[in-house]
């Protein structure tokens, strides 16, 4: 199993950051590898990525969702096999952090070259400072989902 954390610091107070990142369909906005994502329910997402060339579908469950602190996630069917949870610290009244950590099976040869080398490390860091632009933008802040979510 390959798992990457990576953490970025964003002008914008946590409950920005928070719902923006919970506005799902807008991914594609600022993760180079999501080509969409449909929000079907309060907890389930269907997403059409592009990894190492290869165009995958697959679903996801959010398993935990507590406003301005956390949003976790499991795959559940497709090729893709992963989960994921993302962070929101307060840093000040105009500053958060955002931790993302995801963990995934590496499949076929150029994802497992690719995590070897670290590549997906680049990636995440890269889509990272994407989100940053794109939350930081006023024209982009949107009310997020604040429901709870614990499976």
């Amino acid at each position: 199993m390959t798992q990457v954390i990576e953490t970025i610091d964003v002008d914008v107070p946590v409950r920005t950051a928070y719902n923006q990142w919970t506005q799902f369909e807008s991914f594609p906005h600022f993760l180079d590898f999501v080509q969409s994502i449909t929000q079907i329910d309060d907890t389930h997402t269907h997403w059409v990525v592009k990894i190492a060339g290869a165009e995958r579908e697959f679903d996801a469950v959010i398993t935990e969702q507590h406003p301005d602190e956390r949003v976790a996630w499991n795959s559940t069917s497709g090729e893709e096999n992963h989960a994921g949870v993302v962070t929101f610290h307060k840093l000040s009244d105009t500053t958060s952090r955002v931790t993302v950590q995801l963990d995934w099976e590496a499949e076929g040869f150029l994802e497992k070259v690719g995590a070897v080398f670290g590549v997906d490390d680049h990636v995440i860091k890269k889509d990272l400072k994407n989100f940053k632009e794109f939350v930081e933008n006023p024209a982009n802040q949107n009310d997020g989902w604040r429901g709870e979510v614990q499976i």
